[in-house]
């Protein structure tokens, strides 16, 4: 049974799922469906059409095409597809605070990807608190396993790479985005679909749908949704108790956690008291586990590795 984790391998499960068929259970859907999680700029423009809020995106195709927008700056440059430019940059976006900053982006940007793929989106103000994410096991167009979480801590701040500190919360409204734009594609699986508070009108803003499981999803097990074992059981052909994740529930990757909480009391964006709360509601950490200690002993050995490569 394939469980993709990254986003190429959705793509290729998806575009190859009939060959595969023939030696796994395949939990990616075709193309067809997945197509629309893929492509920001697809997903913005289905997000339209079916009255979900998103940040005014624009696509140039030219730095000619930058100059209308100087009004709206601070701007962020993004890909559509994200593959790409993610693992030539290391980062999902870029800001823009001047006009001569927007033009050099841009063509930094295009050096990575064709302009088609080029997407300049307004900045929704606040940081990974206002991010919160929908996850789910969905099929026939309902939801069988549910979980709405914060991400409460990421890095970096502004454009998260990565959580380090999730949790899980109530919020039915993000629930009625969510479903409404996955029966349009005709999803089944595991999803995770982002959104973020926009503080100047109180709308939740579509961000990203991702069509695999996601960096905390070991969140569930916890808060009471067992995200892999939902999908196996119904690949196995084993009936599916719908369940819903328990409020106030935390995730923790405390190796990425500690400089991230430190950086935000640094510069008074948290205090100690409610780091300290966060940590007391942390149920599973995103590496270690007491039964095989070995994969946490094996990052710690290669934090020195990854620090270089981060800062080269």
């Amino acid at each position: 049974m394939l469980f993709p984790t990254r986003d190429e391998t959705v793509a290729a499960f998806s575009r190859h799922r009939e060959e595969l068929a023939d030696f796994f259970r395949v939990t990616t859907p075709d193309w067809s469906t997945i197509e629309w999680a893929w492509d920001k700029k697809k997903s913005y423009e289905l997000a339209t059409e079916l009255g979900i809020p998103c940040p005014q995106t624009f696509n140039p195709l030219s730095s000619d095409d930058l100059v209308p927008l100087y009004p709206k700056l601070p701007l962020a440059i993004k890909p559509a597809v994200k593959e790409n430019f993610f693992y030539a940059t290391g980062a999902k976006a870029w800001r823009a605070d001047t006009a001569a900053q927007l033009h050099e982006l841009y063509d930094r940007a295009a050096r990575q990807i064709r302009p088609e793929e080029i997407l300049v989106q307004e900045i929704i103000p606040g940081d990974g608190s206002e991010q919160v994410s929908y996850c789910a096991f969905f099929r026939d167009g309902q939801a069988h396993g549910t979980l709405v979480a914060c991400r409460a801590r990421q890095h970096p701040r502004e454009f998260g790479r990565a959580a380090t500190y999730v949790e899980s919360i109530d919020l039915p409204e993000i629930e009625e985005l969510s479903i409404r734009f996955l029966n349009a594609i005709n999803y089944y699986g595991l999803v995770e679909v982002e959104f973020k508070r926009d503080p100047r009108d109180g709308q939740y803003k579509l961000l990203d749908v991702n069509a695999r499981t996601w960096g905390f999803h070991s969140l569930g097990c916890p808060a009471g949704v067992d995200f892999p074992y939902l999908l196996f059981a119904d690949q196995m052909g084993a009936s599916v108790t719908e369940c819903r994740g328990r409020a106030g529930i935390g995730w923790l990757r405390l190796l990425t956690d500690v400089p991230a909480a430190a950086s935000d009391m640094l510069h008074g964006h948290l205090n100690l008291r409610s780091y300290w709360t966060s940590v007391t509601r942390a149920r599973i950490e995103s590496v270690f586990c007491r039964q095989d200690p070995l994969p946490s002993l094996a990052e710690l050995m290669l934090l020195p590795s990854l620090t270089a490569k981060k800062y080269r």
